[in-house]
């Protein structure tokens, strides 16, 4: 049996593939389900003083009413790039500068916008699989490394490329029930 130091770090593998699934659920907050959240702007970037910055660290992030957002934006200068970085989040958002509070407006959900909202939702759960499936990838070349190198059995590869490809197929399966999930909140009506 390989030493201990050879064995795959299926614990860290695990984080790193646990971590793609909280992207994904940090994403999913984001997508709105017909009511105003904060958490709909907390993914935006804003372009600040040459850099990509969070909402959260260019504007104080406020839900008024049921059916608006607001950002009270602490630079005055910066007011045109909160409105150009809401504007071009996809989000279907149409944001009005008033000095410095930007209002946005939540859109009633009609059904083209429910379909567009799921669309998102899919290429937020294809890039979460994607990066789990890199991580997967990063762990099994961990093993043909470790073989080639003489620090593994043939069939020591076997059994922890099954542990990885398992641990892999949770987490596919975790990211397919949230999708599913988020689906059925999007098209509630």
């Amino acid at each position: 049996m390989a030493d201990k130091h050879d064995e795959p770090d299926l614990d860290d593998i695990e984080r790193r593939m646990k971590g793609a699934i909280a992207a994904l659920s940090t994403e999913f907050s984001g997508l709105r389900t017909g009511r105003a959240s904060a958490s709909l702007l907390e993914p935006v970037t804003v372009e600040a003083y040459g850099t990509q910055m969070p909402m959260a660290q260019v504007g104080t992030i406020g839900v008024p009413e049921s059916r608006m957002l607001t950002v009270q934006v602490w630079d005055k200068g910066m007011v045109g790039a909160v409105e150009k970085a809401i504007r071009n989040a996809n989000l279907g958002l149409n944001p009005i500068a008033d000095g410095q509070l930007v209002r946005v407006p939540i859109p009633e959900l009609n059904e083209e916008r429910r379909a567009e909202l799921a669309k998102v939702a899919h290429r937020y759960s294809e890039q979460a699989r994607v990066a789990v499936r890199n991580v997967r990838r990063d762990g099994m070349d961990g093993l043909k490394k470790s073989e080639k190198d003489g620090h593994m059995s043939e069939d020591e590869h076997k059994m922890w490329a099954g542990e990885i490809q398992s641990l892999t197929d949770d987490m596919i399966k975790a990211i397919d029930e949230a999708l599913a999930t988020k689906e059925g909140e999007i098209m509630q009506v």
